[in-house]
């Protein structure tokens, strides 16, 4: 069995990014932060990376934090976190920041920071036997990977407080419900749905979308005039791409633009 992670490919403009170590449960572990910091660096800098679609092998998408490696280490756990966290936080920022949406197809059990992580993607489809779990205040653990952030963007603060003191478990129509999955579907479909998402998004105006995600970003803490001027930033950005002349054109022309991502 491989020792990797993850694996990273580029087609056609879309990233597919799985996580390989299906037979472990994909746990997040020193070699998957590592791993994940550096595929944020090659699709940040990749200009033909028009959307990146997450995927995970194996009967579960993660079962989080890596038990085994905490339960070895109890007495060098603090450093050990930092030194993890320092790789997937800056993962996680670089990803957020960049031009590209995330769409993620999930499956199965999504625990702890696979699941902070996995609502931070601008589109997530689950299969109907998805559950997202807590897990942190289950182990007298408080939350990382952005997930105070994520959880409660996606569900409200109040419900995303509730759902991490509670350590709760919530099946796919009760993520759906939260806000914490966008749709469900079968087991046999929900891949080929996210796909189709995704390869719609790289075809789109991708300087548009990475504005927008952006945007929605500082949306909950900047004051009203600092956002409008950043609207209006964004707004004169894409107003100088390629994309918009061309979606400008094509409206004028009454045909389908063609984007490229420029």
């Amino acid at each position: 069995m491989s020792d990797s992670a993850l694996n990273l490919t580029i087609e056609n403009g879309l990233a597919h990014l799985v996580f390989i170590q299906g037979k472990r449960g994909n746990p997040i572990d020193g070699a998957l932060c590592s791993e994940l910091n550096e595929a944020s660096i090659v699709l940040s800098e990749r200009k033909d990376v028009r959307a990146v679609l997450i995927t995970a092998e194996g009967g579960a998408f993660s079962y989080g934090g890596d038990i085994a490696s905490f339960i070895s280490k109890l007495d060098d756990l603090p450093s050990m976190i930092k030194r993890w966290t320092s790789d997937l936080h800056m993962a996680i920022a670089r990803l957020q920041r960049m031009d590209a949406p995330l769409v993620a197809a999930v499956h199965g059990i999504c625990a702890g920071g696979m699941a902070g992580f996995i609502a931070g993607c601008d589109i997530v489809v689950a299969a109907d036997n998805t559950k997202f779990v807590a897990a942190y205040a289950g182990i007298g653990y408080c939350c990382d990977a952005g997930s105070s952030i994520t959880l409660s963007r996606r569900m409200g603060l109040g419900r995303a407080r509730k759902f991490l003191l509670l350590n709760e478990s919530l099946s796919a129509q009760a993520c759906l419900s939260a806000g914490l999955v966008d749709e469900v579907c079968t087991l046999d479909d929900y891949g080929n749905r996210a796909k189709t998402i995704a390869d719609q998004l790289a075809a789109g105006p991708t300087k548009a979308y990475g504005e927008i995600r952006r945007l929605m970003l500082s949306a909950s803490s900047l004051p009203l005039e600092s956002q409008l001027e950043n609207e209006a930033q964004g707004l004169a950005r894409c107003a100088a791409s390629a994309d918009a002349r061309e979606g400008l054109t094509a409206f004028s022309e009454k045909r389908k633009p063609t984007y490229r991502g420029q």
